[in-house]
C-alpha cells in the first residue's frame, strides 16, 4: 500500500472469465468494489492501459486494479478511547475487545463501539478515511471479550467473506456453574437454536438453526468449571444457550438463569485462526483471558 492507495496485480489464466468485470469478481472483488473503482477514483488497467469493465481479456494479460474510494458515513462518530491491537497488516486488523463494548454502533450506543474506536485509531495514524475504513469480519456479543477481526477496506472485507466459515477457528474460555462427571470432560453439543419470540434471547428448538459446539473441561473446583469451547457454527448466544442446556450456565449470565455477582457473562474469545486471503498464510492468534475472568477463577479456587 502506498499513501493508503491499494493496487492489486493479477495474471489472466487460460480458464479465467473473458470480460474484465467478471474476471475481477471471480478473483474476489465484489460488484461494489468494481463500481467504486469505476466511479470513485480507481482504475482498471490491462497491460498498463486503462480499460473499461467490459474489456475482453486473453491469457497472460496483466491486470492492475487500483481501489476506488470508500463512501464515508458522515453520521459515524470517531471515538478517542484507545484499543488494544493484537495484529495489523495493510489489509486487516485484529483487536482485543473489552467486555461491555458493542462491535458496531447502535441507536443507544452511537458514539462508542469497536468501529468508532478503530476509526479513532486509524485517524491517529493519519490514515485517509476515503481509503481505510473498518469492516467487521468476526463479531462478539457486547459483554463477551476477546479477539475481533476487521477488514481495513471493503475489498478486504469481501475477500474474508468469500472464505468458507469453516476456515475461521474461534475458541473461547468460559467459567460455568457446576461440575462435569468423569465421562463428560469433553463433548460435542449438537442442538438447534431459535429466537425466543421478538426478544434477543435464544433457546434450543428442533425447528431452529443447526448449532454445534465442542467443549473441553480445563479445570474444576467444587461448584464451578473452567471450559475451553470451539464454535463449529456461529449462532447468536450459541455458547451461552448450549452451556445452559447441559446444566452449566455461565457465571454472570443472568439472561440465561445465572444467580451470582459476576458483572457480565464469563466468556472470552482467546483464540482466532484464519487464512489471510491476500497471501494464503495461515494466521493463529492467542491472548490471555482478561483480568476480571482471571480474578474470578482465582477467587473460586481460593474458596474451594
Amino acid at each position: 500500500m502506498l499513501s493508503n492507495l491499494q493496487v492489486f496485480k493479477l495474471i489472466v489464466k487460460k480458464d479465467d472469465p473473458v470480460t474484465l468485470s467478471h474476471f475481477l469478481m471471480k478473483k474476489g472483488f465484489s460488484r461494489r468494489a468494481v463500481n467504486n473503482c469505476k466511479n470513485r477514483g480507481g482504475m482498471m488497467l490491462v497491460n498498463h492501459h486503462r480499460r473499461t469493465s467490459n474489456y475482453h481479456l486473453k491469457e497472460g494479460d496483466v491486470v492492475h486494479f487500483v481501489m476506488g474510494q470508500e463512501k464515508v458515513n458522515p453520521y459515524l462518530k470517531v471515538s478517542r478511547i484507545p484499543i488494544q491491537v493484537v495484529e495489523e497488516t495493510d489489509d486487516y486488523i485484529v483487536i482485543n475487545k473489552p467486555a461491555g463494548l458493542l462491535s458496531i454502533p447502535s441507536g443507544f450506543h452511537s458514539e462508542d463501539a469497536v468501529i468508532n474506536r478503530v476509526l479513532g485509531y486509524f485517524e491517529e495514524k493519519g490514515e485517509d478515511p476515503a481509503y481505510i475504513k473498518p469492516h467487521i469480519v468476526t463479531r462478539l456479543d457486547q459483554d463477551t471479550s476477546g479477539l475481533v477481526l476487521l477488514g481495513k477496506t471493503a475489498i478486504a472485507h469481501d475477500r474474508f467473506n468469500k472464505l468458507g466459515k469453516e476456515l475461521f477457528i474461534k475458541k473461547y474460555h468460559a467459567i460455568v456453574h457446576g461440575n462435569f462427571g468423569e465421562g463428560e470432560m469433553t463433548g460435542l453439543i449438537d442442538k438447534p437454536l431459535a429466537r425466543v419470540g421478538d426478544t434477543v434471547k435464544r433457546q434450543v428448538d428442533p425447528r431452529g438453526q443447526k448449532a454445534l459446539t465442542e467443549y473441553r473441561v480445563v479445570d474444576q473446583v467444587p461448584g464451578a468449571s473452567l471450559v475451553d469451547l470451539r464454535l463449529l457454527t456461529g449462532r447468536t448466544h450459541q455458547i451461552r444457550v448450549h452451556m445452559q442446556s447441559i446444566g452449566h450456565v455461565l457465571y454472570g449470565d443472568d439472561l440465561y438463569g445465572a444467580e451470582d455477582a459476576f458483572h457480565r457473562q464469563a466468556l472470552n474469545c482467546f483464540y482466532l485462526a484464519f487464512p489471510n486471503p491476500f497471501t494464503g498464510e495461515e494466521r493463529e492468534l492467542q491472548i490471555p483471558d482478561p483480568s476480571d475472568m482471571q480474578d474470578l477463577w482465582k477467587e473460586l479456587k481460593a474458596n474451594s
